[in-house]
């Protein structure tokens, strides 16, 4: 993993690639649990307006940290996100190569993983353009081996016929409970190989049925794709499950190494160490 002295101005571009701010992890917080602006507002004894205030990018300290309280996340993490306090720091990985994608109004992205002896790639998802990660594997001279996806929301998968006939139809993996047609279906503890590198598999669902952590070892530092499990200081919404989703990234993700580097579906790359530190849904870190 590449260390630099990173510019300010990089510092701010990559605050503002983040997924999430307090608003939307309040609104994650609040959707998972089943609890609406009218029931925090009579919890807190508030009007309803201020909470709809902070639901919309408002900052009153007090406030927030009494609606974290109701929910279950960290006050002071959140506080940092609602000030615009924090962001990872910029990483750079020798034989990684992140694609951030338009898709609509949002960004999405996809991972390239390479072996930089026998030049074989791993695909992460597919975001929804494949003419710029075909033109990055041309660039680098690439093969594709495999695609992984780690899970089959539309975002993660819209070019995906177009990409894998583009690097000569590579097998794709994907979780058995959100089986694609002509994709070997796969489960947790799936490990597969290429070259230096290798890859096992954790199920971590929740925001997908069917979510997929890839785990891979062989690179400058341990790495895991995440998909839409964990943002940098926040995590997807629990869609199927918010209990599973919280559990899960618990159980499997915040337990890997600190040095672990994460890469989810949105927003910039961080390390399990730093959201044990920022990520307001975790209060049991400090």
């Amino acid at each position: 993993m590449e260390t630099r002295c990173w510019p300010i101005e990089t510092r701010k571009n990559q605050m503002n690639d983040l997924e999430d701010f307090h608003e939307d992890i309040l609104g994650k917080a609040m959707r998972g649990l089943g609890i609406g602006k009218n029931e925090l507002s009579s919890r807190l004894n508030v009007e309803k307006s201020y909470i709809e205030k902070i639901l919309a990018g408002g900052v009153n300290d007090g406030l927030i940290s009494a609606i974290a309280k109701e929910l279950d996340l960290a006050s002071e993490k959140l506080l940092r996100s609602a000030r615009k306090e924090w962001c990872p720091a910029p990483l750079a990985i020798n034989g990684l190569k992140q694609l951030n994608l338009p898709f609509g109004e949002m960004l999405v992205n996809a991972f390239v993983a390479w072996d930089e002896n026998s030049k074989k790639a791993w695909l992460f998802d597919t975001g929804p353009m494949a003419e710029p990660i075909l033109d990055f594997l041309n660039q680098e001279s690439l093969t594709v081996d495999s695609i992984f996806l780690t899970h089959t929301h539309r975002d993660h998968i819209a070019c995906l016929d177009e990409l894998r006939k583009g690097s000569n139809t590579p097998p794709v993996y994907v979780h058995e409970l959100e089986a694609l047609d002509g994709c070997e279906s796969i489960t947790e503890c799936f490990s597969y190989s290429c070259g230096s590198l290798s890859l096992n598999t954790l199920h971590t669902h929740g925001h997908a049925l069917g979510g997929m952590t890839y785990v891979i070892d062989g690179l400058d530092s341990p790495v895991a794709i995440v998909g839409d499990a964990i943002f940098a200081g926040s995590m997807g919404g629990g869609m199927v499950s918010y209990e599973d989703a919280l559990r899960t990234n618990r159980e499997k993700i915040m337990t890997l190494p600190d040095d672990t580097v994460l890469c989810p579906g949105h927003g910039p790359l961080t390390t399990v160490g730093e959201e044990k530190k920022n990520n307001p849904f975790f209060p049991e870190f400090c």
